[in-house]
């Protein structure tokens, strides 16, 4: 096993209350963000087929001619037809998905994120105990349970791990998994639910509290902060999402959905950079609009504010603009924007919402663009005869501090402003692979499995392409989901040591970017040298 970067002395210990917010937020992010393709999958049945969507269809979308939706309502008006005669009602595909399938991929996540399969099978049993006990969808629910189900019978089987005669083990696992399930589903259905639901509505009630008063718009003071020190995964993931998704349920979109996702704010800074800023902070802004406003990473304008610090009263008045348009339209979402790119904002939009949603990103994004004007316009003469001015290396190394890790996509911004000998010093701090066993699947890992190791897996995979060489897989994994059968292993450095516990047996690399490392040359010239020998 080979690791081409040594872990950074302290890189894995935690600080102070904004770092434990981070792994919490990291931790529900990674339960959420898996499923995201189920959420968008239910968001555009919803669009489509409920009786107010684009093409509404009563099979599909669960209403009939008593104007009953879901399955609860057919089962009301089959029970009150006392001619014994039944007429269409149908349970369709939105009540089942949010009610039933959404939490119980949530919960497996969690659980698998915490003790694996096993663990995934028990969070998963324990949930539908809180889902069939409340009478909301019960996201929260679930990543309580989920976790909370794997981690009980995680402790369990420590309990007489090495203790069991051979030949019992089968038995042992399975009837213990089992009877944890019955107990935790009994729980929950009793116990867990009515507290969960209550605690829900109790957030539902003081949302639709501030939005009947007008104060919505000022959740933008927390949230737009809170993106660029990364605390929005708690924020977004944790409240949001399943408190948006709830609404949808109740009045088939959310503006909730917009709080977070709404590019207009950074859209509205980086155009002010590339106009009004100097140095790389204006070479670079144009290329980073591109990324944050079409690709959806949002992270990409965090070292701009960084920076110049007072620039968070810009996101902060850009974020709050555009809520105060989604209140005013009444416009939503009928699903998560994840990422939030303008393309996945209209696709989940509701029938009834775009003009509301289009006029929120542009007034956000020309508020943010103002205010972000004003500050640049006004520093100017003092940031030309500042040398360092301009300079995102100190802001993007904060940012990355903020997230706890290295970013691919700030990798970029900092390459541009490197001088080649200073990459190569970058590059000469670490060792070529050594190892001499074939490889023939790699794993690209990070948190959530998704982002900036799903951009990696891709670059590496065309120059896989592009040398002609056949007979490798490179797929991209969250590393709680990693197994230790494959033969190499990528990730950035601040993750390489949790990924050789999870993968002992693995090579493993280092990077410092995912989109350009060039560890990628080093094992493409690997591979090449491995078919040579074949």
């Amino acid at each position: 096993m080979t690791t081409t970067s040594p872990p950074q002395a302290g890189a894995q210990k935690g600080g102070g209350a904004r770092v434990r917010v981070q792994r919490f937020g990291t931790f529900l992010s990674g339960m959420v963000m898996p499923n995201i393709p189920a959420f968008i999958a239910w968001g555009l049945i919803t669009s489509f087929f409920i009786a107010t969507g684009w093409l509404p269809n009563g099979i599909l979308g669960g209403f009939g001619n008593a104007d009953l939706i879901g399955w609860q309502g057919a089962a009301t008006a089959l029970a009150q037809a006392d001619d014994g005669t039944t007429f269409p009602q149908y349970v369709g595909l939105v009540s089942p998905m949010i009610t039933y399938l959404l939490p119980l991929l949530i919960a497996n996540t969690g659980g698998r994120m915490v003790y694996g399969a096993r663990g995934g099978v028990v969070g998963t049993i324990a949930t539908m105990g809180v889902i069939v006990g409340a009478s909301i969808p019960m996201f929260i629910g679930a990543m309580i349970m989920g976790p909370l189900g794997a981690w009980l019978i995680k402790q369990i089987d420590k309990i007489w791990a090495g203790k069991i005669r051979p030949g019992f083990e089968m038995l042992v696992d399975n009837f213990s998994a089992g009877i944890l399930g019955f107990l935790l589903a009994l729980a929950g259905f009793f116990g867990i639910a009515p507290v969960v639901e209550f605690l829900s509505k109790a957030l539902e009630a003081g949302v639709n509290w501030l939005i009947s008063i007008g104060l919505l718009p000022l959740a933008s003071i927390l949230v737009e902060p809170g993106k660029v020190l990364f605390l929005n995964n708690a924020i977004n993931h944790g409240v949001f999402t399943p408190l948006g998704v709830q609404q949808v349920a109740e009045q088939g979109k959310s503006i909730l959905f917009l709080i977070e996702a709404n590019p207009g704010p950074g859209l509205g800074i980086l155009l002010a950079f590339s106009i009004f800023g100097i140095g790389l902070a204006k070479a670079s802004a144009p290329g980073a609009i591109i990324i944050q406003f079409f690709g959806g990473i949002h992270e990409i304008y965090f070292p701009y504010v960084l920076s110049k610090p007072i620039t968070i009263l810009a996101a902060i008045a850009g974020g709050a603009t555009g809520v105060a348009v989604n209140v005013l339209f009444n416009s939503g979402l009928r699903a998560p924007a994840s990422p939030g790119s303008i393309f996945a904002v209209l696709l989940q939009t509701a029938p009834d919402s775009y003009i509301g949603v289009i006029l929120s990103v542009i007034c956000a994004a020309a508020v943010s663009f103002l205010v972000t004007a004003v500050i640049l316009r006004a520093s100017r003469k003092r940031d030309l005869l500042n040398e360092n001015a301009g300079d995102l290396s100190a802001a993007i190394a904060q940012t990355e501090a903020n997230k706890g890790k290295e970013s691919s996509v700030l990798g970029n911004l900092r390459a541009e402003g490197v001088p080649a000998g200073d990459a190569e010093a970058v590059a000469e701090e670490t060792s070529l692979l050594t190892d001499t066993r074939p490889i023939r699947n790699i794993v690209f890992a990070c948190d959530a499995g998704m982002g900036s190791s799903a951009m990696g897996a891709s670059v590496l995979r065309n120059k896989i392409k592009k040398a002609g060489i056949e007979g490798v897989t490179v797929v991209n994994k969250a590393i709680a989901n990693l197994d230790d059968d494959v033969d190499l292993v990528i990730t950035q450095r601040e993750l390489t040591p949790r990924a050789q516990e999870r993968t002992p047996s693995a090579e493993h690399v280092s990077v410092d970017n995912f989109m350009n490392s060039p560890r990628y040359d080093e094992v493409v010239d690997k591979l090449r040298e491995q078919n040579a020998q074949a």
